[in-house]
């Protein structure tokens, strides 16, 4: 896979540092393996989902995190009787895995479920009330009677 140079970017821009950090983590990010599967979904005007495919895994053994706009899901398999057991042929992954998504500004996990080997987690955009946009009523003097005064 080719490299991206972001240094024009640094050069010529200020305060998009950030911008740069996330697609070089997303360059990243897509030449590691694809596993475990996933899908982002929306689900309404501010809401989204994640859903991974975590087959075998107890809720015990998944952890989900966030920080500084990092959702970090994690799964570490606890040791079982395989030394018991006489495969002949295995083809469910049980290994540990880290999955990172990065989240915009604003957007919140409110909960996180497993059901049926897919782990579920709901976010949404909560933006501050500073944020939102606001109607600014439009004042006029009280003495004023279709533009004469009173």
């Amino acid at each position: 896979m080719r490299t991206i140079d972001f240094s024009p970017l640094y050069r010529s821009a200020v305060g998009f540092d950030r911008l740069a950090t996330l697609l070089e983590s997303a360059a990243r990010t897509s030449e590691s393996g694809g596993w475990p599967p996933y899908n982002i979904e929306t689900t309404g005007e501010n809401a989204y989902r994640v859903e991974i495919a975590v087959a075998g895994f107890t809720p015990d053994e998944l952890n989900v995190e966030v920080k500084e706009n990092l959702l970090t899901v994690t799964g570490r398999k606890t040791a079982n009787d395989d030394a018991q057991r006489n495969y002949l042929h295995r083809g469910l992954a049980e290994r540990d895995f880290e999955r990172r998504f990065q989240l915009a500004d604003y957007v919140v996990v409110t909960s996180a479920k497993l059901e049926n080997g897919l782990l579920s987690i709901e976010l949404k955009r909560e933006l501050p009330e500073a944020l939102k946009p606001r109607r600014i009523e439009i004042a006029t003097p009280a003495g004023l009677i279709e533009g004469k005064a009173a």
